[in-house]
C-alpha cells in the first residue's frame, strides 16, 4: 500500500466481529457515558438507559436524541421508558442526515466516563 491510498478491500473480505458503542452525551459539560456491545439490540439499549438512568442526578430530566433504529423503537424499550418518565427520548426523522455529537464535541485529551 502507497502512502496515501486508501486500503482496499475484495467482495469476499470476511469481518472478524463488530462492536456496538452506545454513547449519551451531556452537551453542559461535555461528559459521555458509553458502553461497548457485541450486539445491537433492544436488551443492550436498555442497560444502556438502566446505566443513564443511574449516572445522571435525580433531580433532572433527561433528554436523549436517537436515530430510528428499529432497536430503540421496540415494545420492551417503550415499556421501560412508560416506567422512567424523566427520561425522554426524541427522533431524528427517518433517513435524516445528522451529526453525531460524541466524537465532535470529546477532543482526545477530554476525559471519559465509563459505564460497565
Amino acid at each position: 500500500m502507497m502512502p496515501g491510498m486508501p486500503e482496499r478491500r475484495t467482495h469476499d473480505y470476511l469481518r472478524h466481529g463488530i462492536t456496538s458503542l452506545f454513547a449519551a452525551f451531556n452537551i453542559a459539560d461535555g461528559t459521555v457515558i458509553s458502553e461497548l456491545h457485541r450486539r445491537h439490540r433492544a436488551i443492550e439499549f436498555r442497560k444502556f438507559l438502566t446505566a443513564i438512568d443511574k449516572a445522571a442526578p435525580a433531580r433532572l430530566d433527561v433528554h436523549l436524541v436517537c436515530d430510528s433504529y428499529a432497536t430503540h423503537t421496540t415494545a420492551e424499550i417503550r415499556t421501560w421508558l412508560a416506567r422512567h418518565p424523566r427520561l425522554h427520548v426524541h427522533f431524528t426523522p427517518t433517513g435524516s442526515s445528522w451529526m453525531n455529537q460524541v466524537p465532535v464535541n470529546r477532543p482526545s485529551g477530554r476525559r471519559h466516563a465509563r459505564v460497565s
